[in-house]
């Protein structure tokens, strides 16, 4: 196995990088400062920096030591105590959104990307015609290269990551696989293997723990790069999302928690917090730490039913209530003029765009079409945030709720659509934002009824809430009745954004994307030819609108999975 992760090394440059002498499988064995690694003293560091990108996936605001968790993550706290904790930082409730607002810089809206998630089956991908942020790095002379979860379409080749601006690329391009034999499900009886390097499909590197897999190769990648030339690197672990798996001597140490899912979940975390550690090593071992910029995010609320928690915010992965909006980020730099402070600072994930391509001596602004800032100086020097509004989301697809309605969004707005929006210190939900618990951490063997209900929220009979976040980070003190001048001005700013909106692209899924199709693994399925031939039936069945319609079975078919997703779909990630 490990012969395969080594493709493209000679064993004189193995020898020479000290490969050999590392033993992966031992985190515990790496070095923690630049002393013990050996890094000869720069008197200046080279412009621009290499930068490292982490995310994480599923990672819920409460499971960090420095948040107070019961987890044990030591090198996360120590990063973020020498650097700068992001404490009002904002993501997008689920994958794909995230990793697309990340990668472009620009709201959902703007993307087509507003409704759930790219499903495996489903002939969509990142907007071919949007400049990434790998893209734009590579313009400014960065190696680019990409480690761990894509999630962001592959049904065509131009979809994939080495196509959208990374040099090198390893990991999944579905949204959960099992963390050894990388084996993915979507729906009975489809199943296919899901780990690629480049545009292949990586059968020998099955067996190992994703996890470590990924810390690994990012070494490697270090290893044989050299640190004059100004590096890139998106490390996308799948931790710590479903399915629940961790090597043993991980939940040795978790032994004595109560619940089960808690415990796997606490052994996954502490296990990505040692490959970070790794990381974070090798970057000071191969001389590229002093010139860096170390950025870690979570890429959206924890699953609260998986063993992730968000207390003591309200809400879980998948609702726009803080608990799934709300990130875990911090910045660890050398470069960094202000350290070791916790920054209040307004920041949303669309803004690394900008602001990577600023550090990298780029020009990045509104004009590209940017719902993102550059915020490093908010970050580096603790100046005020240029951001003061952020758009959570529109989503015209999610199902509308029940008690919404023009009249009650004073005539402008339909409250009844899923939307969410923060302006300044107010935040204002219409629609359905998802299930509103403040759920405990559970680390109980069995979660007692009576203690859950004591923070469940029955369902209420309105489609508009509105919250001073500042004031009430918890989100419990509904202001809507109180404040209507300021319900109908944010009211307003959503229909302001929704002129801009391009639409909904969600669509049904292709059976010609089976695995079964492609030598069992997951992958491209479709060719130029066909992608026309698909717009020109979706151009016909719009222009065929109101008319008889066509009474075959494939239609129908088609039908029943646009309606089962639109309808579905969500509540299931």
């Amino acid at each position: 196995m490990a012969m395969h992760a080594l493709t493209g090394f000679s064993l004189v440059s193995l020898l020479s990088f000290g490969y050999l002498s590392w033993d992966w499988a031992k985190p515990s064995l790496v070095a923690d400062g630049p002393a013990e690694a050996g890094e000869p003293p720069s008197a200046a560091p080279p412009q621009p920096p290499h930068i490292i990108f982490i995310l994480t996936d599923d990672q819920g605001y409460h499971d960090v030591g420095y948040h107070g968790s019961d987890i044990e993550t030591p090198t996360l706290d120590r990063l973020a105590a020498e650097g700068v904790k992001l404490e009002n930082y904002y993501i997008q409730p689920i994958c794909t959104p995230s990793r697309s607002q990340l990668l472009t810089g620009r709201y959902q809206i703007h993307t087509g990307l507003q409704h759930s998630i790219i499903r495996p089956r489903q002939p969509n991908c990142l907007p071919l015609d949007q400049v990434t942020l790998p893209q734009k790095l590579q313009e400014a002379g960065y190696s680019t290269h990409m480690v761990g979860k894509w999630h962001l379409g592959f049904y065509r080749k131009e979809c994939l990551p080495t196509r959208r601006g990374f040099d090198t690329f390893l990991g999944s391009l579905t949204g959960n696989v099992d963390y050894y034999t990388y084996d993915n499900c979507d729906g009975p009886g489809v199943c296919g293997f899901d780990l690629h390097e480049g545009e292949s499909v990586a059968w020998g590197l099955s067996g190992q723990y994703s996890t470590m897999l990924y810390a690994q190769r990012v070494s490697h990648i270090l290893a044989s790069h050299s640190p004059r030339r100004p590096l890139f690197l998106y490390v996308a672990f799948q931790a710590v999302h479903t399915p629940l798996q961790s090597p043993r001597e991980y939940l040795y140490r978790y032994r004595t928690m109560g619940n089960v899912a808690r415990r796997k979940y606490a052994a996954m975390v502490t296990c990505m917090d040692e490959a970070v550690r790794n990381i974070t090593w090798a970057l000071k071992r191969y001389g590229f730490y002093n010139n860096s910029v170390i950025i870690f995010s979570s890429d959206n609320g924890g699953q609260t039913f998986s063993g992730g928690s968000n207390w003591p915010l309200r809400g879980r992965k998948g609702t726009y209530w803080e608990g799934g909006v709300r990130g875990l980020g911090f910045v660890h730099s050398p470069l960094l003029k202000r350290k070791r402070r916790t920054s209040r600072a307004l920041v949303h994930i669309t803004d690394w765009y900008p602001t990577l391509v600023g550090l990298a001596g780029g020009t990045a602004s509104a004009a590209d079409g940017l719902d993102g800032y550059d915020v490093w100086p908010a970050i580096s020097e603790g100046r005020a945030s240029p951001r003061t509004e952020i758009l959570h989301n529109i989503d015209p697809l999610y199902n509308h709720a029940r008690h919404g309605s023009l009249e009650g969004g004073f005539g402008i707005w339909n409250t009844a659509v899923q939307a969410a929006i923060r302006v300044g210190e107010w935040k204002l939900l219409t629609g359905d934002p998802g299930y509103g618990d403040w759920i405990p951490p559970q680390t109980l063997a069995a979660f007692p009824g009576s203690w859950w209900n004591l923070e469940r929220m029955a369902s209420a009979r309105q489609a508009v809430w509105l919250f001073n976040i500042s004031a009430d980070p918890y989100e419990r003190e509904d202001l809507a009745d109180q404040r209507p001048d300021v319900v109908r001005a944010l009211l307003a700013r959503l229909v302001d954004y929704n002129r801009t909106a391009i639409p909904v692209r969600y669509p049904a899924e292709n059976p010609r994307a089976h695995p079964d199709f492609n030598g069992g693994a997951w992958g491209p399925w479709a060719t130029d030819e066909e992608e026309e031939e698909e717009e020109e039936d979706a151009r016909a069945r719009s222009f065929s609108r109101g008319r008889r319609k066509k009474k075959c079975k494939i239609c129908k078919l088609r039908s029943f999975f646009r309606k089962l997703n639109t309808r579905l779909m969500s509540h299931r990630i």
